[in-house]
């Protein structure tokens, strides 16, 4: 992968740039949604109904014997926006359904499943320096992973009213690095830890550690599926059990307050329903 090295100053920069060069191209496909919202205990839930264009693309089926397609390996030159130390690059999502939706890949292949290292949020801290926004990660299919080849995500603020995620609303006090807590707004297994001053040294070295004692907190194996979720100052990690409910697929953007439905009829049943408690049906369930 043949990309400049990117900084955090010239992260937004860049990524408005190339964002304009893909959509000329073509080589940038954004995912047509009718952007709704639910209310519930306080959060202004986010909830996309796939348009009738998008519900008519279907993905190309593979040839019997042939490997899976990994769009990661030798991602489209217009998407990238640069190499990421010490060892991702950092392009645009091709199929994005929220603007600026970015990727964090790691240049030679490791799988969705594994852990995340130090590597790993070292590259993270330089992105989230240059926009500070959401990460989030899906680890494994049960989680929403659509790819294998390892990826954290990154998008700009969700709203509304500046927060990061919609969820952030419903977030208790933060605890300082090296504590727990849990929020009781959210009715679903879950742990959240706050990361300290960003301006403190090293925040990759941090969220290792935060992700670290969450993972422990938990009682998570090596391979057991999860969501994470990242900004500036907190961190926080759902177990999963199960993909979806009432066939709403649900990943990381889910526990941020922000769902995607395919059709009006889900995004009615989801009202109903309450999006708290589709996301408690997905997780790991409290006792």
């Amino acid at each position: 992968m043949n990309a400049s090295p990117l900084t955090p100053e010239a992260l937004w920069p860049r990524t408005l740039a190339v964002t304009r060069h893909a959509l000329e191209t073509g080589a940038l496909q954004p995912i047509t949604t009718e952007a709704r919202t639910v209310v519930e205990a306080g959060a202004t839930f986010q909830v996309r109904v796939l348009g009738r264009v998008a519900l008519k693309e279907r993905p190309r089926p593979v040839p019997a014997g042939a490997a899976p397609f990994n769009p990661f390996a030798h991602p489209e030159p217009d998407l990238l926006l640069g190499d990421v130390a010490p060892a991702h690059v950092c392009l645009l999502n091709k199929f994005n359904v929220v603007e600026h939706h970015l990727l964090l890949v790691t240049r030679d292949f490791e799988s969705q499943d594994a852990l995340l290292t130090v590597g790993d949020f070292d590259a993270l801290a330089t992105c989230l320096e240059g926009l500070d926004g959401l990460a989030f990660y899906n680890a494994g299919e049960i989680a929403g992973a659509s790819q294998r080849h390892k990826h954290l995500q990154l998008v700009s603020p969700l709203g509304p009213d500046a927060l990061r995620a919609p969820v952030e609303a419903l977030l208790p006090a933060l605890p300082g690095p090296g504590r727990v807590v849990s929020a009781g707004a959210l009715p679903f297994l879950h742990l959240l830890v706050g990361l300290g001053p960003w301006t403190a040294p090293a925040p990759g070295a941090r969220m290792l550690a935060a992700y670290r004692l969450l993972r422990e907190a938990l009682g998570l194996g090596d391979t057991s599926p999860y969501n994470l979720l990242v900004t500036r100052d907190w961190m926080l990690l759902v177990p999963r059990s199960r993909a979806e409910h009432l066939g709403v697929n649900v990943n990381a953007l889910g526990f941020a307050g922000s769902l995607l439905v395919r059709t009006p009829e889900q995004f009615d049943a989801v009202a109903a329903l309450g999006p708290l408690e589709l996301l408690r049906q997905v997780t790991g369930l409290l006792p």
